[in-house]
């Protein structure tokens, strides 16, 4: 891929279920890593292949406990790689009902757009988080982060942000929370 200068967006994504593999935080790690994630560039090796990054994205978004440095790379994720396989995204969310996850990390990567005055890249995540809008689940959800305890968590219903309520996820992320920007 480097040799043509070829974005790892061209890569096939996975014929098995990735909405429903689990994968160690490690390898999300260097995954990220090898996509170019500045908060894991320690971490980057010569010899280690960039996947696909919505197959990326959506294998952590299937976890039920992640690190808190990996949930902060999706909005980058999202962002660095725009524009992902919106039908197979879409598709592949739904089959793990991860549409209110993908949802608000999209929210985020489209706030982060707005911020940035990329008002292109804004308005496509917009046309997305409208199409996983009609598939929104009613379930609470968290962000990966299946653990929480019963305070946390009602701690975080009283003080999530309105994107994080919207989608029904509890979790205290927000675009201010982010470090990396694409």
């Amino acid at each position: 891929m480097k040799v043509y200068d070829l974005s790892p967006t061209v890569l096939p994504a996975s014929e098995s279920p990735v909405a429903r593999q689990r994968m160690d935080a490690e390898v999300l790690a260097r995954d990220l890593a090898a996509l170019g994630y500045p908060g894991f560039s320690h971490r980057r090796r010569r010899n280690w292949k960039p996947k696909n990054p919505t197959e990326v994205l959506l294998a952590a978004l299937a976890q039920d406990d992640l690190e808190a440095r990996v949930v902060e790379a999706l909005p980058w994720l999202v962002l660095r790689y725009w524009p992902l396989d919106r039908t197979w995204l879409v598709r592949e969310a739904k089959l793990g009902d991860l549409q209110n996850r993908l949802g608000f990390v999209v929210s985020l990567a489209r706030r982060l757009a707005e911020r940035a005055g990329d008002t292109r890249t804004a308005r496509a995540l917009s046309e997305l988080e409208a199409e996983l809008e009609r598939s929104r689940l009613a379930r609470e959800d968290t962000l990966c982060r299946a653990s929480l305890a019963e305070p946390e968590r009602r701690w975080l219903a009283k003080h999530r942000s309105e994107d994080a309520e919207h989608w029904n996820l509890l979790t205290d992320w927000t675009v201010d929370a982010l470090r990396y920007v694409a």
